[in-house]
C-alpha cells in the first residue's frame, strides 16, 4: 500500500487503527524495558546505550503518531474536496 490516497483507509479501516494501536503498545513496552535498563545500569557505557534505546523508542512512537496524523489529515482533506 502506498501512502498516497491512504487517508481514506485510516478513516475507514478499523484494522489499520488496530495496527497503529498495537504498534504504539509494542513501542511502549520497548520504552519501558529500555527505561528499566537505563535506571539499573551499573556503568556509564551501559547507561548510555540504554539511553539511546529510550530515545529511539520515543522517536519511533513519534513517527508512528506523525504517520497516523498525516494520513488522517489527508483523509479529511480528501473528504473536503
Amino acid at each position: 500500500m502506498t501512502l498516497e490516497g491512504a487517508g481514506d483507509v485510516v478513516a475507514d479501516s478499523p484494522e489499520l487503527r488496530q495496527l497503529f494501536h498495537r504498534l504504539n503498545n509494542q513501542l511502549g513496552v520497548i520504552l519501558a524495558h529500555a527505561e528499566l535498563l537505563e535506571a539499573k545500569a551499573l556503568d556509564d557505557p551501559s547507561r548510555a546505550r540504554a539511553s539511546q534505546v529510550v530515545a529511539s523508542a520515543l522517536d519511533a512512537m513519534s513517527t508512528a503518531r506523525e504517520i497516523r496524523d498525516h494520513l488522517r489529515v489527508d483523509s479529511e482533506t480528501d473528504s473536503a474536496l
